[in-house]
This record gives C-alpha cells, sequence and structure tokens, in this order.
C-alpha cells in the first residue's frame, strides 16, 4: 500500500479528537443535542488549524446512521463515505478553481433535489473567499432560504474578502492557532503510536516552527523521521528548519537584558556560521520578549500556563531582571529592526546593530526616566531607588 503521511493518518474523526479548539467543538455539540443547527457556518482560521476537519467532522455529526448526534460512529457507510471523500450528500468544492457563477448556478440547481441516502445534502466549500463577486450574489438567495435538506460549510483563512451579505447569513467560527503545549501533546501520542524515540526538546521545537498549525507540525514530523529515522533529537528539528535552540534564544535574551555585548556578538556569530535563520532568530526573540512582559506585568496572572514548564520558568526569572517599560521600549525596537533586516544587504551586521541598541536600551535609563529623577530631586523626594529601599 502507499504510504500515507502523518498529517492525512492521524487526522482527527470525530470532536473529541480535535485538539485546542474546544470552543468550537463544545458548541457544535451542543447544537446538534439541542436540535439547533443553523443552514450555514463559516470556519476561519489560519492554515493547519483545522477548518476542513471541523467541517468534515460536523457533516459526519449530521449525516451519521446513528445521528443527527455529536459523536459520530465512523463505522457506518455514511461516516465511511465523508472520510474517504466519496459520499454523495456531502460535496466539498474548492473555491479556487470553482469560483464563477455558472459553477455555483449548477450548486444552486443541484439543492434543490433530494439526498441520495442521507439526511441532509452538505455543501463544504473550502477558500470560499476565492469566490468572485458575481458567484457570490448567486449565492446569496439560497444561502438565505435554502431548502430544508441542504447544509452549507464554508473554511476561509481569509473572512475579510467574504462579502457581509454573506457572513450576515453564517454563523461564524474562529479557530485559535494551537498552543505549543497542546502541538506536543499529540506529537507525543503520534509518536508513541509509531514507536519514534523522540526527545521532548525536539518535540518543543517542531511546535515553535509550527507556530500554532498542527498540519504544520505533522509534516514536519514526517520529514525528519525521514531523515532521522526514528530516534529523533533536538539538535535534528534545528538543523532541518534552521531554527535555534530554546535554550540558546534564552541565553540571547539574558545577553539583551543584562547588557553583554561580547555574548550578543558571540551568538549571532554563531548562528550566521551554523546556518540559522537570521530573521527567524528575531522572530523567536520578540515572541520571548513578549512573555517577558505578559509576566512582568501580571506575575499572578497565569499567562504563562500555555508554555511548558521549564520555559515557563526561565521567562519568570528574567522578568525581575528589567522594568516592564524597558522590555516594551525593547520590543518596539526589535519590531521595527524586523521589518527592515528582510530588505538588508547584510542580515547579520543589520542584527547586530539592532540588538546593541536593544541592549542599551534594556540596560541604560530613558530621557522619562532621568527627567523623572530631575523633577524628584527638585521637590527634595529621595531618589526612585532609595525610596524603594525604604519600603
Amino acid at each position: 500500500m502507499a504510504y500515507e503521511v502523518l498529517a492525512r493518518k492521524y487526522r482527527p474523526q470525530s470532536f473529541n479528537e480535535v485538539v485546542g479548539q474546544s470552543h468550537i467543538t463544545a458548541t457544535l455539540g451542543r447544537a446538534i443535542e439541542q436540535e439547533r443547527v443553523g443552514h450555514a457556518y463559516l470556519f476561519v482560521g489560519s492554515r493547519g488549524t483545522g477548518k476542513t476537519t471541523m467541517a468534515r467532522i460536523f457533516a459526519k455529526c449530521l449525516n451519521c446512521e446513528k445521528g443527527p448526534t455529536a459523536t459520530p460512529c465512523n463505522t457506518c457507510s455514511r461516516c465511511k463515505e465523508i472520510t474517504a471523500g466519496n459520499s454523495m450528500d456531502v460535496l466539498e468544492i474548492d473555491g479556487a478553481s470553482n469560483n464563477k457563477v455558472d459553477h455555483v448556478r449548477e450548486i444552486r440547481e443541484n439543492a434543490k433535489f433530494g439526498t441520495n441516502n442521507s439526511l441532509y445534502k452538505i455543501y463544504l466549500i473550502d477558500e470560499v473567499h476565492m469566490l468572485t463577486p458575481g458567484a457570490f450574489n448567486a449565492l446569496l438567495k439560497t444561502l438565505e432560504e435554502p431548502p430544508p435538506h441542504v447544509k452549507f460549510l464554508f473554511a476561509t483563512t481569509e473572512p475579510q474578502k467574504i462579502p457581509d451579505t454573506i457572513l450576515s447569513r453564517c454563523q461564524r467560527f474562529d479557530l485559535r492557532r494551537i498552543l505549543a503545549k497542546d502541538i506536543t501533546g499529540r506529537l507525543k501520542e503520534i509518536c508513541t503510536a509509531e514507536t519514534v524515540e523522540v526527545e521532548d526538546a525536539a518535540l518543543l521545537a517542531i511546535a515553535r516552527g509550527a507556530r500554532g498549525g498542527m498540519r504544520d507540525a505533522l509534516s514536519a514530523m514526517d520529514q525528519l523521521i525521514s531523515f532521522r529515522g526514528k530516534s529523533l533529537k533536538e539538535e535534528d528539528v534545528l538543523s532541518v528548519f534552521g531554527l535555534v535552540s530554546q535554550k540558546h534564544l534564552e541565553e540571547l535574551s539574558a545577553a539583551i537584558l543584562q547588557h553583554d555585548i561580547p555574548g550578543i556578538l558571540s551568538a549571532i556569530a554563531e548562528f550566521d556560521q551554523t546556518g540559522k535563520d537570521l530573521e527567524r532568530v528575531l522572530l523567536d526573540l520578540v515572541i520571548h520578549l513578549r512573555h517577558i512582559l505578559v509576566q512582568a506585568y501580571s506575575p499572578k496572572g497565569g499567562l504563562l500556563n500555555e508554555l511548558p514548564d521549564v520555559q515557563a520558568t526561565v521567562i519568570r526569572e528574567q522578568a525581575e531582571w528589567v522594568e516592564p517599560s524597558r522590555v516594551s521600549a525593547l520590543m518596539e525596537k526589535l519590531m521595527s529592526a524586523s521589518e527592515q533586516l528582510k530588505y538588508s544587504l547584510s542580515k547579520r551586521t543589520h542584527l547586530e546593530t539592532a540588538l546593541i541598541s536593544a541592549s542599551r536600551t534594556a540596560h541604560f535609563a530613558t530621557l522619562d526616566e532621568v527627567w523623572n529623577q530631575v523633577e524628584r530631586l527638585k521637590n527634595g523626594l529621595p531618589e526612585a531607588g532609595e525610596a524603594e529601599k525604604k519600603k
């Protein structure tokens, strides 16, 4: 048999298998149980977060022989047909290649006829934002008053391109980027099933590279298994995808916050010599500093629960080294540098300059701080540091 990639082999087949989208699965499940199923649904989210998967599962819930049910059996002929993509009553349509008025007219005419052997005729249109304005207009009347046996399920990465007249007739569900903790947990389950030995640090590196997309994470895992076999280490992930280890990222952050210029230059030199993606280094650094800023402003808010414990511990430690306002100013500098880095002739030089400048921001007093100190001295108040000591 032909090899089946992990992203297809382990695609969720029921709501309880979907990772990181409980706010949607719970709502759809209750809608079915309470018999409050609408006629049009729009699933919005970035790539790899499960839009089409969610729509297929919902279609199975509605057309399962034991349904409508929030837990499709996945064993009846209807469920199997939907899973295989050859159901006569669940029609998957690519919006990019079927985007003309004539294509929508065909949908509109076919919708008048009853189902083959299911309860509902379901049209699942992927990347629906690719339809032309004329096609949207042709769909409008049928979408507003469809036959009782017809349901529309739409998926898109760009909802802003969909006319308001269409949006207002759909129940919209926004899929979140999946947390790194959830991705690593799912990858660990799959590695166990596939008898793959993998380090926790390697799983975290894959999750970082996936940027919240489960499909991207599984595709990366497939590539790594082909590269290294069934024993994966963090350095394998870093070498294949040009990422920097979490440890090196934390060391670079520490060098910036502690104004360690030699440490900054040494780190950038090593990244450049080992072929790391310097744009990605800067992006990961900004995300790391964002976590520090969140921790500094809300130390008891529990906002770092989404991160692995080891990473959260380092962030809490570094958040105590510098004032939150300076971290914020530092991030502004780095985000500005990120835009310029894309077009720089020497990315290494540009990154070194940006990080040294950012380090000065984190280490030296700002003009506002100097001015406030002068005002305190004028008014005969103790210096800010002395006031804190007396407390």
